[in-house]
């Protein structure tokens, strides 16, 4: 490709970095948080482009030279450009734009080990029940804190479902690192009134109380702790699937 080429290519890459930006597309693919850094970067490869365009338009003609496209010369001294096939590098930014990939759900949680990770400490919990927790702060707090902030209080939580071989239930969130790419699953077991049919994926709001019950994750054998409903309700996918 010429320095035009690239230019196109560039100003298209950052034209889709700030699509995703700008639109809740980045949920997708990183945390929440590096939605600034995304939108800088798009800028910044937007302005790349068109200095490097800007730059090209004026140099003199007389000593433009075109960008070495590994042009060769065969047995009868045709000269040959670089196949333009490398215009396919193109797609994936189209896939970008129009395809939004699916957040990662049952299948992925269930084929890796529990993520879950010792907290920095555990701030005091506000007053009022029900007391809604994120998966991640519940878990952190029945395995590490051993439910010492969570006793006699109503607990309500979403996620969603996954099931293990034997079709024992599971709530849970990916949660993110950086990206998707890391995304690491945290599983709370159900016990207690569990819905009489449950399926994979489908997103639950459960109502309940801090149980001492605890499993092992098979995968890595990382400790999964139980909450005991009372309540559980079906409800829409949140906004962001994935918990930082």
């Amino acid at each position: 490709m010429n320095r035009q080429a690239q230019a196109a290519v560039l100003f298209l890459v950052g034209g889709a970095v700030l699509h995703a930006g700008f639109t809740d597309l980045y949920l997708r693919y990183v945390k929440a948080g590096l939605r600034p850094l995304l939108i800088v970067a798009g800028i910044v490869m937007i302005a790349a482009a068109i200095a490097t365009v800007w730059y090209e338009l004026r140099r003199p003609r007389a000593t433009q030279e075109r960008q070495p496209e590994r042009a060769h010369d065969d047995q009868r001294g045709h000269a040959h450009r670089e196949p333009r096939i490398s215009w396919l590098l193109v797609l994936p930014l189209f896939a970008l734009i129009l395809v939004a990939p699916p957040a990662l759900g049952s299948y992925s949680a269930m084929r890796t080990g529990t993520g879950l990770q010792k907290p920095w400490g555990f701030p005091a919990l506000p007053v009022g029940d029900p007391l809604r927790l994120s998966v991640v702060d519940y878990a952190g707090r029945a395995v590490y804190d051993h439910g010492r902030s969570l006793d006699d209080r109503q607990i309500k939580i979403t996620g969603f479902i996954t099931l293990d071989r034997s079709g024992a239930p599971y709530l849970t969130r990916m949660v993110l690192n950086c990206c998707a790419a890391d995304a690491q699953p945290v599983k709370i077991g159900l016990s207690g009134q569990i819905p009489p049919v449950l399926q994979p994926d489908v997103w639950l709001e459960v109502t309940g109380t801090y149980t001492s019950k605890q499993t092992n994750d098979p995968v890595n054998d990382g400790v999964i702790p139980f909450i005991s409903i009372s309540q559980a309700r079906p409800v829409p996918a949140p906004h962001n699937r994935y918990e930082d």
